[in-house]
């Protein structure tokens, strides 16, 4: 089976490879091509790979190329009973395969015929879309935490990056989610102090460290978190979200300024007028183009 493998390998430099390098004398734009094509090759196996690694089918694949050495070692060694048993178990080795991991082929061939594709190639849906998902997320996680009175504290990164504020706290880096959210401020938990902050539509850490606004910016009765939420957006046009633990009141605190005790209509519209209206005017503009039927 190895011979047949090494035959195989020949045919394909032959056919593909070869053919390639011979077209390049020509027609040159097959250089393009031959680019074009390999990445796409390095791109999809590192796909691939990246959701194998997270599956069941990661110690299989070490397991197939541990019989493909092990079976070309044994071939160059003339072991021909090790040789032949390793080529028979490779021979109907697919047709295990196949059995075994029926649902994961099944679920990827009906991802093809859906937008579940998009994803698998990196193309997630509309930035926009996406974004005001997060925000609804946000709001209810937020009311979830004004109910009970626990303290919480979300910054939203919007165009200027944080990334030193974010390698203060504990990496995350999940989808935004209100029960994570909820989770992460649950007092007594190690996540609980300090700062969550989302950027690139992601949970990217908790536990953060933010700047503290000065005694004049803000007044003596609030507490530290709203000093932080205030600091944050001093530095930079990050958007704070507080939710006092005494009150169980929500204030959001944006350039510099503190906008306190708002409500769930309230906080919907200063989270999508500043994160999104102002930041995506051009397809906010093509959206109400499309609704008013103009073109």
């Amino acid at each position: 089976m190895i011979n047949n493998y090494l035959f195989d390998i020949k045919n394909f430099y032959e056919q593909t490879i070869q053919a390639y390098i011979e077209g390049l004398y020509k027609n040159p734009f097959q250089c393009v091509m031959l680019i074009l094509d390999i990445a796409i090759v390095i791109f999809l196996a590192v796909k691939i790979l990246k959701i194998v690694k997270d599956s069941r089918a990661w110690q299989l694949l070490k397991g197939i190329v541990f019989l493909i050495i092990a079976a070309g070692v044994s071939s160059l060694l003339g072991l021909r009973i090790l040789s032949y048993i390793l080529n028979s178990v490779m021979t109907y080795g697919a047709l295990v395969i196949i059995v075994i991991f029926q649902p994961e082929l099944r679920r990827a061939l009906e991802q093809l015929g859906t937008n579940k594709l998009t994803k698998f190639l990196g193309i997630d849906k509309d930035i926009v879309a996406k974004t005001k998902e997060d925000i609804y997320k946000i709001v209810i996680a937020s009311l979830e935490l004004a109910k009970t009175k626990t303290g919480a504290l979300i910054v939203i990164e919007r165009d200027i990056q944080i990334k030193d504020i974010i390698a203060t706290g504990v990496a995350i880096n999940s989808e935004v989610s209100p029960q994570l959210l909820v989770n992460v401020f649950v007092p007594n938990t190690p996540l609980h102090d300090g700062a969550v902050v989302i950027s690139n539509n992601k949970i990217a850490a908790a536990a953060c460290m933010l700047p503290l606004a000065g005694d004049s910016d803000i007044a003596k009765e609030l507490g530290t978190r709203h000093r932080a939420a205030i600091g944050i957006s001093k530095e930079s046009d990050a958007i704070a979200i507080v939710v006092s633990e005494e009150t169980g009141k929500i204030s959001v605190a944006k350039d510099g300024i503190l906008i306190a005790d708002v409500n769930e209509e309230a906080l919907k519209k200063i989270l999508i007028n500043n994160i999104i209206t102002k930041r995506f005017p051009e397809k906010n503009n093509v959206k109400k183009k499309t609704k008013d039927g103009t073109q």
